[in-house]
């Protein structure tokens, strides 16, 4: 149950911009070996070091996989998709709300049938892993069905994941819509057979305040009252239209995050998708309540919602993690999404260092997702969800990666040139689940 794996190794130990506000080194926020050895143990790491060294501790039966000219990476961790979409990636010409009813919406009106469903969420882990992805916090779609059909499936691959039913009673077609109190029992129920079963945890979900009532958001923050440990998934201020739409329908509440901070639904285990439009208020109330943000810069290129802040969720102390929001996302691949990223940032005037990127990709990830005790780096102990990525995957990678002449670029060239293809294999809990040539 020991298996060893030689390659350039990098994984991350802190928050690169630390170095920024002064508190560390760049180099103590993260261990990179050129000739580096990676050994696991029951799916867990059990140790990470410079090759030469380790070798000398292991016994001559275990084999030693060589990754000439690659390297080794913890899985990257999407912190926000919607497998249900997978059929309808690269659906052209709307913005969010056009989108949702022109395309979304009938699309997921198929997943009742869990047969059909399960068709789709394997395909959807397939392209997961393709990438590289071996975390995921997912939106599945308002039926029971959807959910089950998805953790059967990752329950027999044993992947780290996250998902949940989606909560929708208002301003949706009938045959996507629930009740709050029809949400509340099978969202109950699917708490009960799957959070916490092997490697799979919960999310309740309600979809975004425009299709949800009062009721039933107070439902969603019922269920996190009643189970303290799942998480909370949903959408806050990804477009224009959709924040003032929200304030029509909730002119209550002071702001589009109040509608739900009233429910109960802010906390540590909260992600909130975009988070593009936020006020001054809702920045700071983010903060205080450690509540967490997945940025997914390619959709909101795709559907023209705008560019998210990040530096403004760096100076707030707040989580933030990278999503890809496959199907209003265009890739799979965190590498295009860390490629997206970089732009969006560029057009605010902030930069994106490959350091950065990638912890955000990995251990930046975890910790939004509340797992960095189990995932996100090569820590001994943790889960050994690793990828390798190949430094030669295409003809233009190999010419550019010969020129490079230091790790920060070699880092860079992946983020923007590097895709589905560059990940040679994807490991989770120590099995290899993806092989790119085999």
């Amino acid at each position: 149950m020991i298996t060893a794996h030689r390659a350039s190794i990098l994984h991350f130990l802190a928050d690169p911009d630390l170095v920024k506000q002064g508190n560390v080194a760049l180099e103590a926020c993260y261990q990179y070996f050129d000739d580096g050895l990676l050994i696991t143990e029951n799916g867990h790491v059990k140790a990470v070091g410079d090759a030469k060294a380790l070798l000398a501790t292991l016994n001559r039966d275990i084999k030693v996989h060589d990754h000439t000219n690659c390297l080794i990476m913890p899985g990257f961790i999407d912190t926000h998709i919607h497998y249900p979409q997978t059929e309808m990636i690269a659906a052209y010409g709307e913005q969010l709300l056009e989108w949702l009813e022109k395309y979304t919406f009938p699309t997921e009106e198929q997943f009742e049938d869990e047969d059909y469903a399960r068709d789709i969420a394997e395909r959807f882990l397939d392209e997961l892993l393709r990438a590289g992805t071996t975390t995921a916090l997912v939106f599945g779609t308002v039926h029971k069905a959807s959910v089950d059909a998805f953790f059967k499936a990752c329950e027999t691959r044993d992947l780290r994941m996250i998902a949940g039913k989606v909560m929708m009673d208002s301003n949706a077609p009938d045959n996507l819509t629930d009740t709050p109190e029809s949400s509340y029992i099978d969202s109950k129920a699917l708490i009960e057979k799957w959070h916490n079963k092997g490697r799979l945890r919960y999310a309740v979900t309600p979809r975004f305040s425009p299709t949800c009532s009062e009721a039933q958001l107070q439902k969603a923050g019922q269920l996190l009252s009643e189970h303290s440990d799942v998480y909370m998934h949903t959408h806050l201020s990804e477009n224009l239209n959709e924040v003032a739409w929200v304030k029509e329908l909730f002119p209550e509440r002071k702001n589009y995050l109040d509608t739900y901070d009233h429910a109960g639904l802010l906390g540590k285990r909260s992600v909130f998708a975009h988070c593009i439009h936020l006020d001054d208020d809702e920045w700071q109330r983010m903060s205080d309540s450690q509540s967490n943000i997945a940025f997914c810069p390619t959709s909101n290129l795709f559907l023209g919602s705008g560019f998210f802040h990040l530096s403004r969720a760096v100076k707030q102390n707040i989580s933030v993690g990278l999503g890809t929001d496959v199907g209003g996302g265009t890739s799979f691949s965190m590498l295009q999404t860390l490629n997206e990223a970089y732009k969006v940032l560029q057009l605010r005037g902030e930069q994106l260092s490959p350091f950065k990127g990638l912890y955000l990709a990995t251990l930046g990830g975890a910790k939004t997702l509340d797992m960095d005790d189990l995932i996100g780096n090569f820590v001994t102990g943790k889960e050994a969800d690793f990828i390798v990525m190949d430094k030669a995957s295409t003809p233009l990678m190999k010419f550019r990666m010969s020129k490079c002449k230091d790790l920060f670029e070699q880092l860079f060239v992946f983020s923007m040139l590097g895709d589905d293809r560059a990940i040679k294999e994807t490991w989770s809990a120590g099995k290899m689940v993806h092989a790119r040539d085999k």
